[in-house]
């Protein structure tokens, strides 16, 4: 793979990103891409490892050697057929997923020497659509079965797409005036520019699946109905549940949880730069804005730093950015992570990068929020002290201090899937309150699926997009009689078919159309 000893003279290139002081004052992508003579040099560090772990750290299995030797050898077209193979968006992968397969590299055993891979993967796919190579691939023939997906985020795409392709009647519905879930309405468009999605969304129409949007399936549509009009229904609903902070003062307003507000950050850049949704929006009955305001996020993963993002090109007066856990080491601590596992170290988000330029923005660690203090009704300060560096991380007697905020976004992470829904459908519920599984994919009642994160629980996109195929390969079997055959072990892993736990399937345990 690549060329021989590449590695040894090539230095590893980032991505490029567009200055801080300047991207903070739009909605644009901030990542730029490299141009396809560094992209070619990039790909030829990639060596031809004995086991390439960047298979098994991304969940989809991407074939990454394999595309990153064709870009080096300026072989762009067969790139993206192997691209493809595993992954139905690389695209919203090559923007959205903070790539463990990087993480896994073998190059990274020296730190901060992995191969470009997430780089690589967005310049295939977007090379793609600019010289038409992606085009709607509709089923040959039609089985006449048909399934309900509910839910359109990455997981609910991922097993439409798979599903009509292998000539099923389908279906989407989704709750929002917008296919897409949190790719649209929680991740900003300067992240992934909604246009993006929509290109992909209209992929899915031209292959044939039905959209519904403005339609919440166990309130505007009975669940029973449902049931009856399809030979099978898959839950892709996500884990929305947000996690709250009960502590005093809680109920004062100016606390939000965080997706409350990047809905309307989302829609508010929608209605300016588009794309149109499908149906009206729903209008505001409040407005939650951070212009000119004191702005505390309290938690310190993605969606802190997409509010974070939002409220810096809003005009915040300033950003603090307060998380429970301690800070994580520079480096990676190979006691706790060690290669290839996913490294629990110190980054700096993007967002808080361009709050600090701007001189706007702080963040800091080991903070136990206490009690929220109200004005005149509406929250004007929280009071904290610094926590115990283990669980359950308890405030330290005698560290007490009051922060100013005019506004404060809760953004703790989600706990588990929106209950009505499953109530509604009688399916059973987990430990955890997400979707139980009797077998891979399958729910309690008859005829039920659950893929993305209403079944494994908040996770990142490109294991929903991976749960979604799995998940699509076993409503297949069941529509046509196949049924699940329990894989054999042949080796020290799991099979695909267990779920989580195993090894994605590759190209080759796809569904095809039937001729």
């Amino acid at each position: 793979m690549g060329e021989l000893g590449a590695f040894l003279k090539i230095d590893r290139q980032g991505s490029a990103q567009r200055d801080p002081r300047e991207r903070a004052r739009d909605y644009r992508e901030f990542v730029t891409p490299l141009p396809d003579a560094e992209l070619r040099a990039q790909g030829a560090r990639c060596m031809d490892c004995g086991v390439p772990f960047c298979h098994n750290g991304c969940p989809l299995g991407n074939l990454i050697p394999d595309w990153n030797d064709l870009v080096y050898r300026d072989r762009w077209k067969e790139a993206i057929v192997q691209l493809h193979a595993t992954n139905n968006f690389p695209d919203f992968t090559g923007r959205a997923c903070p790539a463990p397969c990087e993480a896994a590299c073998v190059m990274e055993i020296r730190e901060g020497e992995a191969v470009t891979i997430k780089q690589i993967e967005q310049a295939i796919v977007d090379r793609a659509w600019k010289e038409g190579w992606i085009a709607p691939q509709p089923p040959s023939l039609e089985t006449g079965r048909s399934v309900a997906v509910i839910g359109s985020g990455p997981a609910g795409l991922a097993a439409a797409q798979q599903l009509r392709r292998a000539g099923h009647r389908v279906v989407l519905f989704e709750r929002d005036e917008a296919p897409g879930g949190l790719l649209r309405f929680g991740i900003p468009d300067f992240k992934i520019e909604k246009t993006v999605v929509q290109r992909r969304v209209q992929q899915l129409l031209d292959e044939g699946v039905e959209l519904r949007c403005g339609v919440d399936v166990g309130r505007d549509l009975a669940a029973v109905d449902l049931l009856r009009e399809f030979d099978a229904t898959i839950i892709a609903t996500g884990s929305r549940i947000p996690r709250d902070l009960p502590v005093d003062g809680r109920n004062v307003r100016g606390i939000h949880f965080a997706m409350d507000y990047l809905y309307q950050r989302n829609r508010w850049v929608a209605a300016r730069q588009g794309p149109e949704p499908a149906i009206p929006a729903p209008s505001c009955a409040s407005e939650i804005t951070a212009a000119a305001k004191n702005v505390v996020v309290i938690g310190g993963g993605d969606t802190g730093a997409d509010c974070v993002g939002n409220a810096l090109r809003e005009g915040a007066a300033s950003i603090t950015q307060l998380e429970l856990l301690p800070q994580p080491p520079p480096h990676r601590p190979d006691e706790r992570t060690p290669w290839p596992m996913w490294p629990d170290k110190f980054r700096l988000s993007y967002a808080m990068q361009e709050a600090q330029e701007l001189g706007r923005g702080e963040q800091d660690y080991s903070i136990a929020t206490t009690r929220f203090v109200g004005l005149d009704g509406a929250v004007s300060a929280l009071r904290f002290s610094r926590a115990e560096p283990t669980a359950p991380f308890a405030p330290i007697p005698g560290t007490e201090h009051e922060l100013h905020a005019d506004l404060v976004l809760l953004a703790m992470g989600f706990l588990h899937t929106e209950p009505h829904l499953l109530n509604e459908l009688c399916v059973e519920r987990g430990p955890r309150g997400n979707v139980r599984t009797i077998s891979p994919y399958t729910a309690s009642r008859e005829g039920v699926f659950v893929a993305g994160d209403a079944r494994r629980g908040q996770s990142l996109i490109v294991w929903a997009i991976n749960e979604g195929r799995q998940c699509a390969r076993v409503v297949d079997r069941y529509l046509t009689g196949t049924g699940y055959q329990r894989p054999v072990r042949t080796g020290n892993l799991e099979p695909a078919d267990e779920g989580p736990e195993g090894p994605p399937g590759h190209a080759n345990y796809g569904i095809t159309a039937r001729k």
